[in-house]
């Protein structure tokens, strides 16, 4: 006896001991016991690639004790048989808010408001409140019974938390959805680092822009360098939070496919390779996001069909629209096909109960089963390095998994179970009777019709027949054997039965409408009989069209290719000393000119086109240009050096087709005239279809300042005057200010430099706003500034020559002619319009002889468009320059081509056709200088880009396409899916003044 007590007191000690010990009381008697279950003869999926059939799971006070066909199983333990059921571990979701307060965001006041200049925010913090690395998610933690529960009807046990807000987000934690209190649920209180490009709910105007918030962030990481070595610092903080985060895993909030590329631009600029949440478009630019080599996060959201019913309603939605409707469910198995690895999550639906229909649409459409699984276990759990504790069954593991009717992906599979640290939470009943079939219903005694039962065991679907002619669908509730049916018997009111199962059927009482009881039976009649529906998740892949590059209106199925051509015969404006050529020749090979001149023989390969009556030109360059940008202005601050343009380039612009259709071939993207000293201008090739790192020129180095009315923003009205400078005076003020503290931060770079060669010491604190200033004092980087009036452009140049530094080009420069002579003395370039004045009162004294008169002077001139119309009809505005001052036609064509690429440092590879330069080339029907001149075809670096012939071609495919898909949708409105009703959306063309920082929806073509 003694014995069998000691043993007994011992077995309870080692469950005492084995269970988890805790801090906080409990009111009432404890319970110890060691919450013992062994799951026997089930299918038990331990990961994506290891299932073991007819096995056994063993757990014990919430953890996987063992695994396997063979376990032996302790005494006292609870034995569930689950043969014929499965078991999948729980799902993990990696972008939740579960728990977290909601972010509450200062809805924005129409019209212009008073900047923000500082943060709000108390205490020893850092300057901006949209970075803010001090959020710790496992202190705002709060368990939500709610979302809790519906996110476990989806099959999750865990989730990643963060705070959606701001830049820099601050720290992660994983936490499981048990209904316990949080000291349970938090399994890591700093499981990762997060971040985005949203300000969030931060009320600070800078950044005002996506290109302001890559600065903001860059720099952030600079100074959190910086402050981790300095001895002599502030305390900030933020800074001390954001080294602490640094080294977590890190993660990426996207919402576009190029916003992947930028982020992780940023990334491999500091040694991080950040995980990426995506925006469900992957699949529109592929290639170029394997490249990137992160790991994603993607959403399952797909677009409803638009209600094309209406022919003026389907006419306002895009191609891209249209495309990405019928392609979205595709994405994920395109970055599967990829090889791109990915886990999958909740976020971005609208309705959570929508995930398993959207994964097994995404399954229909190639995503293979495996790769869904692993995609919400394995993968997401290795990425937080918690794959220790949950995202398989094995053992040491915590016993988080769900127990399933069949394979977890199956059409009609359900999940009964979900266990959660050990913790069992009941979503269907696991056995539940199955009463489907055909009853012959009887009250009181009298034949009443027939009561049909279909659906699923679980999920039962009812209808009472009437007369063999009126169904009626009750509303009906089955719990615990016991039935409840009330349906309407129209006129006299409602009928409610109640029953429960017999040996032969079902039976009860019920209360007629007019309040009488009654007795009723439903005697089985007919079995149900199950239609085998074969799994959709099986069948044959549904079809789509193509992907188009870039993804909107003319893209390409196929990217165009260099080719070997032979120009015949054609007239040759060179823009060289040999001036224009009759009846030559041109040869293109590998994207370059390689001969010029008469009779030459094609060489092998080569395409021969007939030049006979046509002029054949350099392609254009557009000196002062906007388009394919997703903003132009940073305006939180009067000076944004810090900013590059090529952070926001955006391929999918139609302008750049349709640019292409009027020859330019190169523009030059500027940042907007907000601020005295704007953002770093990025020059790209015309590439249609191409990514934006093949369309930049990374060498060229420019950047935009800005004179006039828009900088100092003092006619914006009383509300808006608090951003220095407030007058033409402040403006000096402005650069006299920023070049003395370049020119001492050079210098500090300098002095470090040169005595870091002898002895390593402290290094000054990188600015990137600085080192564009400095790079312009060093001649590295040139300036191109936005420019009206006289009195302006004379102190901007009184400033450049007392610090040193050169100006490259005035742009707009529509005063010019009253001092050509001392741009032209300076080497100072001006880039013009053509024919612009009277739009404002700093153009009144515009002339259209303003071109004739610089260049008459030895100005080098350019003549640019500033408007995305404008740059299709550039020849024209270049021929207006002979009418208005009489210059001659090939220099009036160099205004176009050979000069703005000498403004633009690269006339050694562009702007003229000359042996060895790239194949920018223009094939015109007429003189180019002539209105009715037209390109045939555009070539950038031998590759054509245009064709005039192959868009007529364009046009009739894109119109049966857009067709096709306009069908497709018709027919799902009448299988009676969700519609949505057509949206138009409006392409922004950009121009100097606009400050809208938001990502606008820039494509247009139909």
């Amino acid at each position: 006896m003694f014995k069998q007590i000691s043993t007994l007191l011992t077995g309870l000690t080692i469950g005492i001991c084995c269970q988890a010990q805790g801090t906080f009381p409990q009111n009432g008697a404890y319970d110890e016991r060691p919450g013992r279950y062994a799951f026997t003869n089930a299918t038990i999926v331990v990961d994506s690639k290891t299932t073991i059939t007819a096995g056994t799971m063993l757990i014990e006070n919430g953890i996987i004790r063992e695994v396997s066909k063979q376990v032996k199983i302790p005494a006292g333990t609870v034995v569930v048989d689950l043969k014929g059921k499965y078991i999948y571990p729980s799902l993990i979701d990696l972008d939740s808010d579960y728990g977290l307060p909601e972010v509450k965001r200062e809805r924005a006041a129409g019209g212009r408001q008073t900047p923000q200049i500082e943060s709000n925010k108390k205490g020893a913090f850092g300057w901006n409140q949209a970075v803010q690395p001090e959020t710790d998610a496992s202190l705002l933690f709060t368990p939500d019974a709610k979302k809790a529960e519906d996110l476990r009807k989806n099959g999750f046990g865990t989730v990643l938390i963060h705070a959606h807000d701001g830049i820099v987000r601050g720290n992660g934690a994983l936490v499981t959805l048990t209904d316990e209190p949080a000291n349970k649920a938090l399994l890591n209180k700093k499981a990762s680092a997060h971040f985005s490009f949203s300000k969030g709910s931060s009320s600070q105007t800078y950044p005002s822009s996506t290109m302001g918030v890559v600065a903001l962030l860059r720099q952030n990481y600079y100074d959190a360098d910086w402050y981790s070595k300095a001895a002599d610092k502030e305390t900030n903080l933020s800074l001390e939070a954001f080294n602490q985060i640094k080294s977590l895993p890190s993660f990426f909030e996207t919402n576009d496919k190029y916003s992947i590329m930028r982020a992780d631009k940023v990334g491999d600029e500091f040694g991080i390779q950040y995980i990426i949440r995506g925006g469900g478009d992957e699949y529109q630019r592929i290639k170029e996001i394997k490249a990137t080599k992160a790991t994603l996060i993607l959403p399952l959201q797909f677009p409803d069909a638009y209600d094309v019913s209406d022919p003026w309603d389907a006419d306002v939605i895009s191609m891209s629209q249209l495309k990405h409707w019928e392609l979205a469910p595709k994405n994920t198995s395109e970055v599967a096909k990829a090889d791109i690895p990915f886990a999958l999550t909740t976020s971005g639906l609208k309705n959570k109960a929508d995930f398993w229909k959207n994964l097994k649409t995404a399954i229909e459409y190639g995503l293979s089963k495996e790769r869904a699984l692993e995609a919400l276990t394995t993968l997401p759990a290795s990425l937080i390095k918690a794959e220790g504790q949950v995202g398989s069954l094995k053992a040491g593991l915590l016993a988080n998994f769900i127990i399933t009717s069949g394979d977890l992906f199956g059409k009609d599979n359900v999940i009964y179970e979900n266990w959660i640290q050990g913790k069992k939470f009941v979503l269907a009943p696991i056995n539940a009777p199955d009463i489907r079939g055909t009853y012959s219903l009887s009250l009181n005694n009298q034949p009443a019709g027939k009561i049909q039962i279909t659906g699923s065991p679980e999920k039962p679907e009812y209808k009472i027949v009437i007369q063999d002619s009126i169904k009626i669908t009750p509303k009906a509730i089955l719990s615990n054997e016991l039935l409840t049916l009330t349906y309407q018997n129209k006129p006299s009111g409602t009928v409610r039965l109640t029953g429960w199962l017999t040996g032969t059927g079902l039976a009860g009482e019920g209360v007629l409408p007019d309040g009488s009881t009654i007795s009723w039976t439903a005697i089985l009649s007919e079995k149900f009989q199950q239609i085998a529906v074969k799994d959709s998740t099986n069948t044959k892949l549904k079809g789509t069209g193509p992907v188009v590059y870039p993804f909107v209106g003319f893209g390409n199925e196929e990217l165009p290719k260099s080719e070997t051509v032979l120009f015949k015969n054609a007239t040759v404006w060179t823009n060289e000393k040999e001036g224009i050529l009759q009846n030559s020749d041109v040869i293109v090979q590998n994207g370059k000119i390689t001969k010029i001149g008469k009779g030459l023989a094609a060489p092998a390969g080569a395409r021969t086109v007939d030049g006979t009556g046509k002029h054949l030109t350099s392609g254009i360059i557009d000196e002062h240009s906007h388009i394919a940008l997703f903003t132009i202005n940073e305006g939180g601050q009067s000076s944004s050096a810090e900013v590059r343009m090529s952070d926001v380039i955006n391929p999918d612009d139609i302008n750049i087709y349709r640019q292409l259709a009027g020859g330019v071939t190169a523009s030059h993207l500027l940042h907007g005239s907000a601020n005295s000293i704007g953002g770093q201008s990025a020059l790209i090739k015309l590439k249609w279809g191409a990514s934006q790192s093949e369309m930049l020129l990374p060498e060229v180095k420019t950047i935009k300042f800005a004179l006039g009315e828009n900088v100092k923003q003092s006619n914006w009205g009383d509300i808006v005057r608090t951003r220095f400078p407030q007058t033409r005076m402040g403006v000096e003020q402005v650069y006299f200010d920023h070049f003395i503290r370049a020119k001492e931060y050079s210098n500090a770079w300098k002095k470090y430099n040169a005595a870091s060669k002898k002895q390593p010491g402290m290094a000054p604190r990188r600015d990137i706003e600085l080192d564009a200033l400095a790079e312009i004092l060093d001649n590295e980087r040139f300036i191109t500034c936005h420019s009206y009036v006289q009195s302006e452009i004379n102190m901007l140049m009184h400033v450049a020559d007392s610090l040193k530094f050169r100006i490259n080009t005035f742009t707009h420069i529509l005063e010019g002619y009253k001092l050509a002579d001392g741009m032209a003395k300076r080497g100072i370039g001006g880039s013009t319009f053509a024919d612009w004045w009277a739009y404002k009162m700093e153009v009144k004294e515009a002339i259209p002889y303003n071109a004739a008169l610089m260049y008459h002077e030895g100005v080098t001139v350019a003549i640019n468009s500033d408007d995305a119309e404008m740059a299709r009809r550039l020849n024209q505005e270049a021929a207006k320059t002979v009418e208005y001052g009489g210059v001659p036609e090939e220099d009036a064509w160099k205004m176009v081509t050979l000069n703005p690429a000498k403004l633009l440092h690269v006339d050694q590879r562009m702007g003229s056709i000359k042996a060895g330069k790239d194949a920018d080339l223009v094939l015109w029907n007429a003189n180019p200088l002539s209105v009715y001149a037209r390109p045939e075809f555009t070539m950038v670096e031998g590759t054509v880009y245009f064709d005039r012939k192959m868009d007529e071609e364009k046009q009739k495919s894109m119109a049966v396409e857009r067709e096709r898909l306009i069908q497709k949708m018709l027919g799902d409105k009448a299988e009676g899916k969700p519609t949505q009703k057509p949206q138009a959306t409006q392409p922004r063309m950009w121009h100097c003044e606009d400050i809208v920082g938001v990502h606008t929806e820039h494509e247009g073509a139909k």
